[in-house]
């Protein structure tokens, strides 16, 4: 019995979040998508269990999951020792990773 509720519950709040997902004023404005473009419908994939399409949709959304769980685990429990640059660390790599998605797709963009 927990377990349909929990896949009901589930499929109410995909299906409605599918459906109210926040505009991107920036691709709005230009035309162009942003750095950050197609990071909410990554989350909706990896929420339904789709891995492979989560990562081909928005490739750096996992690394932002895992450093936003670690600033959030360091925020409340100061795991990072200030000589360790754990989260300094982690934001230069996610970063970087976002940089180097958004250049591929646009190279793309531009080649067709």
């Amino acid at each position: 019995m927990l377990f349909n509720l929990t896949i009901h519950c589930s499929l109410l709040v995909n299906g409605w979040l599918q459906y109210h997902l926040l505009p991107c004023p920036f691709k709005y404005l230009t035309g162009i998508d942003c750095p950050g473009c197609g990071f909410q419908r990554s989350i909706l994939l990896l929420i339904k269990g789709n891995l492979n399409d989560s990562l081909l949709m928005y490739p750096p959304a996992i690394p932002i999951l895992l450093t936003a769980l670690w600033w959030l685990a360091d925020s409340l429990l100061r795991l990072d020792n200030p000589k360790a640059y754990i989260k300094k660390s982690l934001f230069i790599i996610t970063g970087s990773f976002i940089t180097i998605s958004y250049a591929i797709k646009l190279v793309h963009l531009y080649q067709h």
